[in-house]
């Protein structure tokens, strides 16, 4: 477990990992990360709203390139998450809950030209080092 309510298994399932049979397994640093990122983050939000889930956590390098993801992908590293969302009522709580209560680099409220939604969300190893940056409307 990488906190009381997020596990590994959480992080690093993938279907696109699995069909292609790809060892989607962290390093020690990046479990570690992934444990900060639950305890600022995911455990409050969960205190707060009840069970979250999340779409995608860490992913290796292989899997990251196989699902398009940009080269400098903070999922690469085990900081970033991004949180199922039911609704864009569910989202925009989710962001102001963790804009005014939690310590992270980037939050964005995602959305695809194919109507899904979801929050990326992510922070850095050390505390100083987050952006803070925040933006409601993301179109990848």
């Amino acid at each position: 477990m990488l906190s009381e309510h997020f596990s590994l298994r959480e992080f690093t399932a993938s279907a696109t990992a699995e069909k292609y049979h790809i060892n989607n397994t962290p390093d020690a640093q990046a479990l570690e990360n992934m444990r900060l990122l639950c305890r600022q983050v995911l455990e409050p939000l969960r205190h707060r709203f009840g069970p979250i889930y999340i779409n995608s956590g860490y992913r290796c390098e292989l899997l990251n390139n196989l699902l398009h993801g940009v080269g400098n992908s903070q999922h690469l590293f085990g900081e970033a998450a991004d949180i199922r969302l039911l609704n864009e009522q569910t989202g925009q709580a989710y962001f102001d809950f963790i804009l005014l209560h939690c310590h992270f680099d980037q939050l964005l409220f995602e959305y695809s030209r194919f109507g899904r939604i979801w929050l990326h969300v992510s922070c850095k190893r050390h505390p100083e080092e987050n952006r803070r940056m925040a933006r409601r409307r993301y179109q990848v």
